[in-house]
C-alpha cells in the first residue's frame, strides 16, 4: 500500500542538517507539516496543524515526529485514527516540561492531562535514548506503553538531533521501513496487537 510520510519537527523546528530533513529528501512522497510556529510549543496549535496535515495528505499517513512534535502528533492522531497507518515517534518530549502556553514554569500546570493515555490503535514506534535531556527513558517507556507502542532504545543518543550527531541517520530510514512493513502486516503483524511489554534495544 502507498503511504504518505508526514514529517513533524519539534521545538525550534528541524533545519536542513537535521535527520528529519535528510529523511524527507530520501523518502518518496514525504511532506512536512505546515502552519506551526516552531518557537512557540503550544500543544493545541501544533495538534491542530498536524491534524490539518493528516487530513490533507493523500492516502493513509505515516507520521514521523520528533520531540514536542510527537506529543502534538499523538493528540492529532487520536482524533482521526482512520487516517493514520502508523507513527514513528522519535525522542518524544516529556509533557511535564510544557504548559498549555509553552515551556512550563514551576507554578504552571503541565500538559500531561491533555496527552492521550490509551492505545492509539495502529502500529507505533517510540524511539528513545538513555541520555536524552528532554525525557527520561522511563518516561518514554511509560508513554510507549500507554499508546500501545513498541519502544526502541537506541542507547546513548542524546535527543536524537543535530546536537547529538543525528544529521544523516540511516537507522531512521530502517525504522521507517520496518514500520511500513508492519502496517502491511509483514513480517510480524501489527505491533500494537502484541501482548505485554514491548521493547527492543538497537
Amino acid at each position: 500500500m502507498a503511504y504518505t510520510p508526514l514529517i513533524v519537527p519539534g521545538f525550534h523546528g528541524s533545519g536542513p542538517s537535521h535527520w528529519q530533513s535528510w529523511l524527507q529528501d530520501r523518502v518518496p512522497q514525504a511532506r512536512r507539516v505546515a502552519g506551526i510556529d516552531w518557537e512557540r510549543p503550544v500543544l493545541a496549535d501544533w495538534a491542530a496543524a498536524v491534524g490539518r496535515g493528516i487530513d490533507t495528505a493523500p492516502g493513509p499517513v505515516l507520521v514521523v515526529a520528533h520531540s514536542f512534535g510527537c506529543l502534538a502528533s499523538v493528540c492529532a492522531t487520536a482524533r482521526r485514527p482512520q487516517r493514520v497507518a502508523g507513527l514513528m515517534l522519535v525522542a518524544p518530549a516529556d509533557p511535564e516540561r510544557f504548559s498549555p502556553a509553552g515551556l512550563r514554569e514551576e507554578a504552571q500546570d503541565s500538559i500531561s492531562h491533555a496527552i492521550p493515555d490509551r492505545p492509539l490503535g495502529m502500529p507505533c514506534l517510540v524511539v528513545a535514548s538513555t541520555n536524552d535531556p528532554w525525557v527520561r527513558l522511563s518516561s518514554a517507556a511509560y508513554w510507549a506503553d500507554k499508546w500501545g507502542g513498541f519502544l526502541v532504545n537506541v542507547g546513548a543518543a542524546g535527543h536524537i538531533n543535530v546536537d547529538s550527531g543525528h544529521g544523516p541517520w540511516p537507522q531512521g530510514i530502517e525504522l521507517l521501513d520496518a514500520l511500513r512493513a508492519t502496517c502491511d502486516g509483514l513480517p510480524l503483524g501489527n505491533i500494537d496487537a502484541q501482548p505485554g511489554p514491548r521493547a527492543v534495544t538497537c
